[in-house]
């Protein structure tokens, strides 16, 4: 073009030279428009505003990762250099691949030794098991980190933990303060291609600082105000993978830096997931979490997210057997291991025993398998040979005989335990003192006479009460400790069973908190309830159409809904001194059931069990969806829990409030009702241990605890309901069929007040964590307790051992007063220090000794836990 501007030829007669200029002319100014497309076309990419992409990989060995597959994520990163990568592959993972495929594994470890912002790799979940964190216990959740950050820095030892990311929704509202003890900056609330089971709620925009329910804080991407749900989908977002629509609607809102993300399947071998990029916004840039916090998002977040529990939507098959028997099963594991740190902790303090640490790490570790997110949604996939569900068999079974051996061992070593004795111990886990009715077997020397119980410390006989070959008596035991009884053979009344009628068809079961009356010629089911020591109030609502403690529920195959109450039940009661007990055997659409009801001398919960023996594969739930499931179908029969089979408790209290706790955290539910029927409206209606209806004043209430993580009902003209069974097609469409008999375990607390004035998350606590009793043959040491806290509402979750020192978790559950004094009864000679879960120093505290006991005062906002350690003590 240069070269034609210039170029005139001096032979050219005037015609042809005004013809060469006019040519010219026109090429100048084509040439002139040509610059300035290309110019505009420049100046327009460089103007273009920049998306982000979150790519990389989740899964791992006991979820998916094939073999060599490291090999292919390396080839991946090399293949294309702009690319980033996001991980949270399960931490065992790296034991297989440093066997299998160790040149990977090699290559790998040099690619991710780049810890900085600008780095490759970014390790975005370290949990050891990938739960959803939401249905498990406080503790759990810190051990899912704790135990996954340890294997992890096995493999690398430079590893930074900046971000917590997850590509299904693994989130609970407690998370802030328990990833910023462990050392992280920053989080994601997004999981936009795998919501089967659940997203959270659309808040915000850019960034919002995420805080807990104890006040901590964290930058939290969260999945965005205009962050939809993809149309013609059941587990996609708008966000999975940049679509054009998603990221200008970003634009729109005021987000100047939208970011997508998807964490592939390990074993997938798509590579980067925006491929060449056609299908979505240009230019989006592959990142890490890290960097996008720390380089491209770096300003502080507009908005405060006191983020519920009640945001994290929610849709398993609750009710389904399969799941019921996991979360029983995993309940049993994380109630039994940390009792059994606590027991070795005191057998390491007085005895000076070695504490088996490595017996609770495989205790532990099986258990956060257990709790993995794959055995909740998918528990029938078969994976090395067994279902998931197979597998949490597995794996709690070894958990509860790990914990179970250490008890013994522990019990042996402090007391000379051995089940022919006639002396009994009576240790108690948690940091208040209890006065409780314990059950014992009989010893074999005493099987055939009936047995009266000496306090040790008193040497006065106690309240008891002979029960076939069982023993029931009252201990009264200090916190942390335990307390000595014995037994001697007497000549005593056994327990009475008798019918109790009050008028045809009715019985009565009385002690000294309640009387409850029962309707046989209704199913067994709960006529009245009053509260003694609740001025006589009356908890049962009478006028309701539903009954107290009735089986409901929709047999679509067998002439739609079904009640207990449809049927008359026999009733035998069973009244002893400590106990009464009521038996109710009924049926419901043909189908025998055992209901137990019993009440404890000076216990305010009403222990109940339901056992329903079926007779076969019976379809529960609001209609067959045999033949007919398909994945993208937004309304699916398991959503809906008003036709599953359903245990009631209509209650006399009016204009309810509701009450639930969470991992680390209790809210009130801000849900009109339970109830959805599409995977666009889910709601999360978890109940994890508890959830308390009250008055609208609450000046009265009733709780209701469970056995198992599941769902609970309630709405304005529906009354407070545990979801018992459902039967039929569940997510992916295998049949979450009946198989054996269903059997649950709950019970129900009427108060007075809110329910932290009612102590719900200790009697929780009680409930859960049970004295535990053993036979020795020491009669000395009658009494002793190790720790107390002089504040109520405040628990110990954790007590053990850890080389010469020991390690306290503290967690205030209920108390409006932030401080309390931790009182240690053994010789702490050394530092008190506070720590962080990281193991980093965030106090050095001030311990006060007197001659009985190491006083600590300690300061926590409700709901927030301390970690205590005591050097040098063992």
């Amino acid at each position: 073009m240069e070269y034609l501007l210039s170029y005139e030829k001096p032979a050219l007669s005037n015609m042809k030279i005004v013809k060469s200029r006019l040519l010219i002319s026109i090429m100048n100014k084509f040439y002139r428009r040509y610059l300035l497309i290309v110019f505009l076309l420049f100046a327009l990419q460089s103007f273009s505003q920049t998306a982000y992409f979150i790519d990389g990989y989740h899964g791992g060995v006991w979820g998916h990762f094939p073999e060599k597959y490291t090999s292919f994520m390396v080839d991946v990163l090399n293949k294309y250099p702009e690319w980033k990568m996001n991980i949270e592959i399960e931490p065992d993972t790296w034991d297989m691949v440093k066997q299998r495929d160790f040149q990977a594994y090699n290559d790998f470890k040099k690619i991710f030794a780049d810890q900085s912002a600008d780095g490759r790799i970014e390790y975005v979940n370290p949990s050891y098991g990938q739960s959803y964190l939401y249905n498990i216990s406080g503790e759990s959740i810190i051990r899912q980190f704790d135990y996954g950050i340890r294997k992890l820095r096995e493999h690398f030892p430079d590893a930074k933990f900046l971000t917590y990311s997850s590509e299904e929704p693994c989130f609970t509202s407690a998370m802030p303060q328990i990833l910023r003890s462990f050392g992280f900056k920053y989080a994601s609330l997004k999981n936009p291609n795998t919501c089967w089971g659940g997203y959270t709620r659309a808040f915000g925009g850019e960034l919002v600082n995420w805080q807990g329910p104890d006040g901590t804080t964290i930058t939290t991407s969260p999945r965005y105000e205009v962050e939809k749900l993809k149309p013609g989908s059941t587990w996609e977002t708008i966000a999975c993978g940049n679509s054009r629509e998603y990221i200008n609607a970003a634009f729109d809102y005021g987000i100047k830096n939208p970011i997508g993300m998807c964490l592939q399947d390990a074993g997938w071998r798509i590579g980067r997931w925006l491929g060449d990029g056609s299908k979505s916004y240009q230019p989006t840039e592959y990142v890490t979490w890290r960097n996008y916090f720390e380089n491209i998002a770096a300003y502080k977040p507009r908005q405060t997210w006191r983020f519920s529990p009640e945001d994290v939507l929610v849709s398993l098959v609750w009710g389904a057997q399969i799941t019921q028997k996991i979360a029983q099963q995993v309940r049993v594991s994380e109630n039994k291991i940390p009792a059994a740190e606590k027991i070795a902790a005191m057998a390491t303090i007085a005895k000076s025993v070695s504490f088996p640490s490595n017996t609770f790490d495989e205790a532990w570790q099986n258990l956060l398998l257990a709790q993995h997110h794959d055995c909740w949604i998918v528990p029938y996939n078969n994976h090395q040979g067994r279902s998931w569900a197979q597998h949490v068999t597995n794996w709690t079974g070894i958990a509860n005989r790990k914990s179970d051996s250490i008890i013994q061992a522990s019990l042996q070593s402090l007391f000379r335990a051995d089940g022919n004795m006639t002396s009994v111990k009576v240790v108690n886990t948690m940091a208040i003192a209890r006065d409780e009715v314990v059950c014992i077997a009989k010893p074999e020397a005493l099987k055939e006479l009936n047995i009266q119980v000496i306090d040790g410390s008193t040497n006065k006989v106690i309240p008891s009460q002979q029960q076939k070959d069982f023993l029931l008596f009252k201990a009264s035991v200090p916190s942390m400790g335990f307390s000595s009884y014995t037994l001697q053979p007497v000549v005593t009344k056994k327990a009475n069973v008798k019918e109790s009628v009050i008028a045809e068809g009715f019985y009565a079961l009385e002690n000294d908190m309640y009387k409850i009356v029962l309707d046989a010629n209704h199913g067994g089911t709960v006529k009245s309830i009053i509260a003694k020591k609740l001025g006589n109030r009356e908890m049962v609502d009478q006028k309701n159409e539903r009954r107290f403690n009735e089986l409901h529920g929709n047999f679509y195959d067998d002439g739609g809904f079904h009640s207990s109450a449809d049927s008359k039940a026999t009733i035998r009661i069973i009244d002893g001194e400590l106990s009464k007990m009521a038996e109710i055997n009924g049926t419901i659409a043909g189908v025998p059931f055992t209901q137990n009801i019993t009440l404890f001398e000076g216990e305010p919960k009403i222990d109940c069990n339901v056992t329903i023996n079926w007779k076969g594969n019976m379809g529960i739930g609001a209609y067959s969806e045999k033949g007919i499931y398909k994945n993208e179908n937004l309304k699916k029969a398991f959503y809906d829990d008003r036709y599953k089979l359903l245990v009631l408790f209509p209650v006399n209290l009016q204009n309810r409030r509701v009450y639930k706790n969470a991992p680390f955290d209790v809210i009130e539910s801000k849900l009109d009702n339970t109830f959805f029927t599409s995977w666009d409206s889910i709601k999360n209606n978890v109940i994890l241990n508890w959830v308390d209806v009250t008055d609208a004043n609450n000046n009265y209430g009733m709780a209701l605890f469970t056995d198992h993580t599941t769902s609970y009902t309630h709405g304005k003209d529906f009354p407070l309901g545990l979801t018992l069974q459902y039967s039929g097609q569940g997510l992916f469409g295998p049949n979450y069929g009946i198989d054996s008999a269903t059997s649950v375990h709950y019970a129900l607390l009427p108060h007075v007040s809110t329910w932290d004035d009612a102590n719900l998350n200790t009697e929780s606590s009680r409930w859960n964590e049970p004295l535990i009793t053993t036979f020795t043959n020491n009669n000395r040491d009658t009494q002793n307790s190790f720790v107390s806290i002089d504040q109520k509402g405040w628990e110990i979750t954790s007590m053990m051992a850890d080389g010469k020192d020991i390690i306290v978790r503290i967690y205030n559950a209920e108390s409006d007063d932030q401080n309390c004094t931790v009182r240690f009864f053994f010789d702490v000679k050394h530092s008190v220090e506070m720590i962080e879960l990281n193991g980093r120093i965030k106090e050095r505290l001030t311990a006060k000794r007197s001659e009985k006991a190491t006083l600590v005062k300690l300061k926590a906002p409700k709901f927030g836990f301390r970690t205590i350690r005591l050097e040098n003590v063992l």
